[in-house]
C-alpha cells in the first residue's frame, strides 16, 4: 500500500519550538503564563520568506484568550461559539479522529467568517480560500502580517494548506498533530480580538450571510433509508473492501458511529473526504497511474473529484474510472458534488455554508448508502460478505436505475413533469352557466386548427421514431390526454447525461426556457380563470370585463391543445437533442433559430395571457402563425435540407 504521509504536515513541527513542547493544550502553557501578565496584548509575528522556502521564523506570538468557562467573546464574529468549545474539548481529549474532525469544521467555519468580514468592504467574496486570504480587503482589516500567518496555515499548495489536505482526504488521523488544531483555534480567537477593535474604530457593521439550505432532499430519495441493518453492512465492508485505505479506517468507523448517534453533519464531514480518497485509490488503479495517489505536494497536481470525474485525464487520455464505476454511480457522484443546480455537498460543507446543527438526516443517509455501493463495488472477492443480504441488494438495485436529477437534462425533465401536472388541471377549471350565449367570433377556433394540429402530431411522431423504439400510432395522440400521457412515458426514458457535448447543452438550455414560459402561461390561465369565475359569481365584473372573460373561455380549449402539443414537441426535441452533435453547423444554426422563435412565442404568450393584458384575440393570431411555422420547419427538416424556418 502506498504511504499517505505528506511532507507538508511535518513542516509545522518547527513552530512548536517557539511556543514550547508538548501536544494539544500543553503547547500553549508558556503563552498562558505570559498572557496573565499582559492579558490585553496581542502581537502577531510575520513569517519571513514563507512563499519561497516555508522556513518559518516567528518572533513571538501573543494571543489574548478568555477562559472557556466564560463567554468566548472573540469567537462571536464566527457565529458558531459552541463549535469552538467543542474543538477545545476535542483537543483536550487527545482523540486523533476527533481532533482531525475539529480541524475540518474549524477551517470551514473560519473561511465562512472571513468571507463575511471581506464583504464589509468588498463586493464579491472570492470562491477560493487562497484568494480570500490574499485579498487586500482582509489585509486592510487584520493587517498584512496577520494574513501572512493565516496563509501559511491555509493559503495555497505552497503553504501547509491544512484545509485542502484535510478536506480532500489526504491525511490520516494519526498524521494530524493536535498543535495544528490548537494553533488554528487561537489564531481564530486572535482574529476576533482584532475585529473587536476595528469595527467601532472604522464604524463598520459585520453582517452574516444566511446559510445555504439543502432543499433537494426529495429528489435525492434514491436509496432505501439507512437503518441499523445497513450500518452493520457498511461496518462489515470497511474492513474487506479495497476502497478503504487502511490508515483511514478510524474515519470510517467514526463516521458510521456518528450516523448511529444522529450526528449527521459529522458523519458526512468524515465520509466525503474518504469517498474522495477511496475513489482516488481506485482511479489510480484503473488508469495505471499509482504515482497520482501519493500526496498533496506543492509541485504536484492534486488528484481530486474534479479530475477523477472528468472524461479525460490531464494528458488527454480517456479516463477509465467512469466505465469502471458505470453510468449510474457516476451520475450520482456528479449530482451530489458537481452539477450547479445540485446540492454540491462537498463545496458547501468545506466552505462553511451549511448549518451543521440543522444538517438533514436524509442527506447523511444518501451519502452512507453511496458509500456502501462503492465499498461493495471494490470488495475483494467474496471475503465472506453476504452479497445476497437483502439490505445490500436493495441499496445496490436502487442505484442501478439512477438517472441524473441535477444535470440540465434532469432539470428539464422535472420541469416538463410540472407542466404536465399543470395542464392536467385545466379540466378542473371552473366555468359559469352561461345560458343562451351569442355565437362569438373565434369560438370555433379549435375546429379550425384541428387539421393543422393533426398534421403536427404526425410530424412529431415521425421525428420520435428516430430515437424511440416503440411503434406509435399518431391517431392515438390527437387529444390532450393522449399527448400528456405520451410525454410522461417518454420522460421515463433513460438519457445519458455524462459529458454532454456543448451543442446538446445549448439545445437543452433553450428547451428549458421554453418549458418555464409554458408553465407560467398555464398557471396564469388557471389562476385567472378561477379569479374571473369568482368575480362572475359575485357579479362584480363590469361589461368590458365580462366580454373579456368570455373571450378567455373561448380561448381555453384551443390553448389547451396548443400547449399540450408544445410540451410534447419539447419532449421529442429533448430526446433528439443528442443527435445534434452529428449535424452540420448550418443545420444546427437553423435548428437553434427555430427553437429561439418558439421561445419568443412562449414569452409573448406569457405577456398576452397575464391578468394585466388579457389579449386573447391577439394570442390566437400569434398561435396560428407559430403553428404554421412549426409545420413548415418540420416539413423541410424531414427532407434533410439546410433551409431555415421562416
Amino acid at each position: 500500500m502506498l504511504e499517505m504521509r505528506t511532507t507538508k504536515l511535518g513542516k509545522l513541527s518547527r513552530f512548536a519550538s517557539v511556543c514550547g513542547e508538548g501536544n494539544g493544550i500543553n503547547l500553549w502553557s508558556p503563552i498562558f503564563k505570559l498572557l496573565i501578565q499582559a492579558p490585553k496584548c496581542i502581537i502577531w509575528s510575520a513569517i519571513l520568506d514563507w512563499e519561497r522556502s516555508m522556513s518559518q521564523t516567528l518572533s513571538t506570538l501573543w494571543l489574548y484568550r478568555e477562559r472557556f468557562s466564560g463567554r468566548p467573546s472573540h469567537f462571536t464574529y464566527a457565529l458558531q461559539m459552541q463549535l469552538f468549545v467543542e474543538v477545545f474539548e476535542a483537543i483536550k481529549s487527545s482523540q486523533e479522529t476527533a481532533i482531525a474532525l475539529s480541524l475540518m469544521k474549524l477551517t470551514a467555519c473560519l473561511e465562512r467568517a472571513l468571507g463575511d468580514v471581506f464583504l464589509m468592504i468588498g463586493k464579491e467574496c472570492p470562491f477560493l480560500l487562497r484568494d480570500l486570504l490574499a485579498s487586500q480587503e482582509l489585509a486592510t482589516v487584520f493587517g498584512q502580517s496577520v494574513m501572512n500567518v493565516l496563509r501559511v496555515f491555509l493559503g495555497s499548495p505552497r503553504s501547509l494548506n491544512l484545509r485542502n489536505i484535510m478536506w480532500h482526504g489526504f491525511a490520516a488521523p494519526a498524521e494530524i498533530p493536535p498543535m495544528y488544531t490548537s494553533t488554528l483555534l487561537f489564531l481564530t480567537a486572535g482574529l476576533g480580538q482584532i475585529l473587536e477593535g476595528v469595527l467601532p474604530q472604522r464604524n463598520l457593521t459585520l453582517l452574516h450571510r444566511p446559510y445555504f439550505k439543502l432543499t433537494q432532499l426529495e429528489e435525492l430519495t434514491v436509496f432505501p433509508d439507512i437503518n441499523e441493518e445497513a450500518i452493520a453492512v457498511a461496518e462489515d465492508f470497511i474492513g474487506k473492501s479495497d476502497f478503504v485505505v487502511e490508515i483511514m479506517l478510524p474515519y470510517w468507523r467514526e463516521a458510521l458511529a456518528a450516523y448511529r448517534n444522529q450526528r449527521y453533519a459529522e458523519c458526512v464531514i468524515l465520509l466525503v473526504p474518504q469517498l474522495e480518497m477511496g475513489l482516488r485509490k481506485y482511479f489510480t488503479a484503473v488508469n495505471n497511474c499509482p504515482n497520482r495517489l501519493l500526496t498533496a505536494e506543492s509541485t504536484t497536481l492534486y488528484t481530486t473529484f474534479d479530475e477523477m470525474l472528468a472524461k479525460y485525464l490531464d494528458n488527454g487520455v480517456k479516463n477509465q474510472l467512469p466505465p469502471a464505476l458505470g453510468d449510474p454511480v457516476m451520475e450520482i457522484l456528479w449530482d451530489l458534488l458537481n452539477h450547479q443546480e445540485g446540492p454540491r455537498l462537498r463545496d458547501h460543507l468545506s466552505h462553511g455554508e451549511l448549518d451543521l446543527k440543522a444538517f438533514p438526516r436524509e442527506m447523511a443517509s444518501h451519502v452512507v448508502a453511496l458509500a456502501v455501493v462503492l465499498l461493495h463495488h471494490c470488495c475483494r472477492g467474496d471475503n465472506g460478505v453476504a452479497t445476497e443480504d437483502k439490505c445490500l441488494r436493495m441499496i445496490v438495485s436502487s442505484m442501478r436505475s439512477y438517472c441524473s436529477r441535477f444535470h440540465p437534462i434532469g432539470r428539464l425533465k422535472q420541469q416538463l413533469r410540472h407542466c404536465v401536472e399543470s395542464l392536467q388541471k385545466w379540466g378542473e377549471m371552473p366555468r359559469p352557466t352561461l345560458g343562451q350565449t351569442p355565437e362569438r367570433p373565434g369560438s370555433d377556433r379549435s375546429s379550425l386548427s384541428g387539421c393543422l394540429l393533426k398534421e403536427l402530431v404526425s410530424n412529431l411522431i415521425n421525428r420520435l421514431r428516430i430515437v424511440y423504439d416503440e411503434e406509435l400510432n399518431p391517431s392515438q395522440y390527437l387529444l390532450v390526454e393522449g399527448q400528456l400521457h405520451l410525454v410522461t412515458e417518454l420522460l421515463a426514458s433513460h438519457m445519458c447525461t455524462l459529458y454532454c457535448p456543448r451543442a446538446v447543452l445549448e439545445v437543452v438550455s433553450l428547451l428549458r426556457k421554453m418549458t418555464s414560459q409554458c408553465l407560467t402561461v398555464s398557471e396564469q390561465i388557471t389562476s385567472g380563470a378561477a379569479s374571473r369565475h369568482q368575480q362572475w359569481l359575485n357579479k362584480s365584473l363590469r361589461s368590458r370585463q365580462r366580454q373579456n372573460y368570455l373571450r378567455m373561455l373561448d380561448s381555453v380549449q384551443y390553448l389547451h391543445h396548443v400547449f399540450s402539443l408544445l410540451i410534447l414537441l419539447i419532449t421529442v426535441e429533448l430526446l433528439n437533442a443528442q443527435t445534434m452533435s452529428d449535424k452540420a453547423s448550418s443545420e444546427c444554426h437553423c435548428y437553434l433559430k427555430f427553437l429561439k422563435s418558439l421561445l419568443q412565442y412562449t414569452e409573448n404568450m406569457v405577456t398576452y395571457t397575464s391578468s394585466e393584458k388579457n389579449k386573447w384575440d391577439e394570442s390566437w393570431d400569434l398561435t396560428e402563425k407559430m403553428l404554421l411555422k412549426v409545420k413548415n420547419f418540420y416539413n423541410r427538416w424531414h427532407k434533410v435540407t439546410t433551409d431555415c424556418a421562416t
